[in-house]
């Protein structure tokens, strides 16, 4: 396997490349600016390279992550240096591997590049970080990261109201996250104090073995290897009962192993089941799992927690906006799958239900509000907000279907909504508005543009054939098997993506073209090479996905497996059926958390 055997420290590599390209470049003078652009690409386009490797060496049949990095850091407390990669993640890092050198070919600041190649390399290596961070504390520094330089390049490189939106989506995010870092601590300590309790009930059990054993040994007994086994055991669990951990695969194993022990006890009617919707009557992990829900719901962002999100993409620079859209969104929905229902499974399927109507609200509000609007960015931010309630949705149906769906779709929309602000700059720079009132009839003196803001406009509104398709067929398909009306409702999102996508096309492109639409210049030979990655990613997803599922799918029937081990829900059969070759095996034919028949 070449992922178990590669030496290289290719995910440190990845964060550090771009970090000390933010620093070189910090520290570059003045007098050698024209170095600034090509050190930049350079720094970035390395990264990018690391996570194609990455790419190819990773092992498709594997379920648990590889390229593992781990190495204490704050031994005191438990925090290290922990990163590694499994199929639900890797595409989201090869993603800001490939995205943001790409933005660095196609998008020239107008002012201080210095700084702004040095922010954007910053975001680079924090995305990637967050992404691949197995430590709960490790983590939340990176999730933290990302905000500082997205908040200087808008309030810096944006137009009009760009500090306003900065500061917003600063306070929206910052206000999620410390929330999210209360409950990161209180999980360590409530995992240490249960972790002294159980080491009670193993020295006790330690003594007497270690009495039966020593008895058995001066008696010349053999000592069964079962029992030493079992010393070895107790004494592990005796000796760490102390120690606090903020990793993310112990606590997450822990959880699942006592989750287990209280489902079996419910089953046996030694303890009632605890699904009171009495905010009172909660244990400790439905109340952690919300500060952790609060922080990704407004990263994602859902409905209501939306409205920093136009905002900041209307007044954000090109780049700012294409990285948002592509990269920074997804460590909301990112971050519900990791350590929402890996994490929380109890809690995750409490309250998928809530999670899924909010996603649901949000694909039809954010449909309806971008029909109304009459700038074309900002279209496209609320677009976003409906295509998201989509990955949501999928998140929380917790079939195999609904969260690889998800974690595709995230892919997707990444590719198209970055390529979509992408061709907005373009226009741009040509027109100097997004009103959509002041351009008609384009396609007379732009076709190649007008071309290819087709095919990126249909793939977003999931025309089958393009990549956005096959993540929301697998969505809509995996949620109806669990919370069926969610899809019922959620399906009419598609619909309208149509109605809203199509007639900002229409009057854009189409119509009765003036003077000054006549004499725009078409999309120049540059642009369509940069272009040419993210056109070919959205045809080939789109015809043939099965080399992307194929990777995502083992993580994902182990998380659902997971989630069925540590709850009383059931996948439906038909969740794993023909996902991506029929790899998974079928989990059970029941449902316990929805409408499923």
């Amino acid at each position: 396997m070449l992922a178990a055997n590669l030496a290289f420290p290719l995910l440190t590599a990845s964060i550090l490349v771009p970090l000390a390209g933010a620093l070189l470049l910090a520290l570059l003078p003045a007098r050698r600016r024209e170095l600034t652009r090509p050190l930049a690409v350079l720094f970035s386009a390395t990264t990018g390279a690391f996570t194609l490797w990455m790419l190819g060496a990773f092992d498709r049949s594997e379920a648990g992550f590889q390229f593992e990095t781990a190495h204490e850091w704050i031994e005191e407390f438990g925090i290290g240096w922990h990163l590694g990669v499994d199929g639900i993640s890797l595409f989201l890092v090869v993603l800001t591997g490939v995205l943001f050198p790409l933005t660095f070919v196609a998008v020239t600041p107008k002012h201080d590049a210095k700084a702004y190649y040095a922010w954007l390399l910053l975001l680079q290596a924090g995305c990637i970080g967050a992404f691949s961070a197995l430590d709960l504390f490790l983590f939340f520094i990176f999730f933290e990261i990302v905000l500082v330089p997205m908040y200087f390049l808008i309030g810096g490189w944006g137009y009009g109201q760009r500090v306003y939106a900065a500061l917003k989506f600063f306070l929206f995010t910052m206000f999620g996250s410390a929330l999210m870092l209360v409950g990161i601590i209180s999980l360590a300590f409530l995992d240490r104090d249960a972790s002294l309790e159980r080491s009670e009930a193993a020295g006790q059990e330690l003594a007497g073995l270690q009495e039966s054993i020593d008895l058995r040994e001066s008696s010349g007994v053999e000592v069964p290897q079962e029992e030493l086994d079992r010393l070895d055991e107790l004494t592990t669990t005796v000796e760490g009962a102390d120690r606090l951990t903020f990793d993310l695969v112990e606590l997450a194993e822990g959880r699942a192993e006592a989750l287990a022990a209280d489902q079996a006890a419910i089953e046996a009617g030694e303890m009632e089941a605890r699904d009171s919707w009495n905010p009172l009557h909660w244990e400790a992990a439905k109340w952690i799992f919300l500060a952790f829900a609060l922080a990704f719901a407004v990263k994602v962002p859902l409905f209501p927690l939306h409205t920093w999100l136009p905002d900041a993409h209307t007044q954000a620079p090109t780049a700012g906006s294409v990285i948002l859209a592509g990269v920074m969104l997804k460590l909301g929905t990112y971050g519900f799958v990791r350590f929402g229902l890996y994490l929380f499974p109890d809690a995750s399927l409490f309250f998928a239900p809530v999670i899924a109507t909010l996603g649901v609200i949000g694909i039809l509000y954010g449909a309806v509000v971008a029909t109304m609007q009459k700038d074309i960015k900002r279209l496209i931010a609320y677009s976003s907000v409906a295509h998201l309630g989509f990955i949501a949705l999928g998140t929380f149906a917790m079939t195999t279907q609904g969260i690889g769906g998800g974690v595709l779709q995230m892919v997707n929309h990444g590719i198209s909504t970055g390529a979509l602000f992408l061709l907005l700059g373009m226009l741009y720079e040509r027109r100097h508005t997004y009103d959509i009132a002041a351009m008609s009839g384009l396609q007379k003196a732009t076709p190649v543009l007008a071309g290819v803001f087709t095919l990126v406009m249909l793939s977003s509104i999931g025309l089958p054939g393009l990549n956005g398709f096959v993540g929301e067929f697998l969505i809509l398909a995996g949620a109806y098997l669990t919370l069926k009306w969610w899809a019922v409702v959620a399906a009419a999102g598609v619909i309208l993506a149509a109605l809203y996508l199509l007639w900002a096309y229409q009057r854009v492109f189409h119509g009765e073209p003036t003077e000054e639409d006549l004499a725009t210049p078409d999309m120049r030979l540059a642009e369509l090479a940069y272009m040419a990655p993210l056109l070919a990613l959205i045809v080939f997803l789109g015809v043939y996905p099965k080399p992307v599922l194929e990777r995502i799918e083992p993580s994902v029937a182990a998380l659902v497996e997971h989630i069925e081990g540590a709850t009383d829900f059931v996948e439906p059969a038909a969740a794993t059926t023909g996902f991506s070759g029929g790899l998974v095996d079928d989990h059970g034919d029941a449902d316990d958390h929805g409408e499923g028949e």
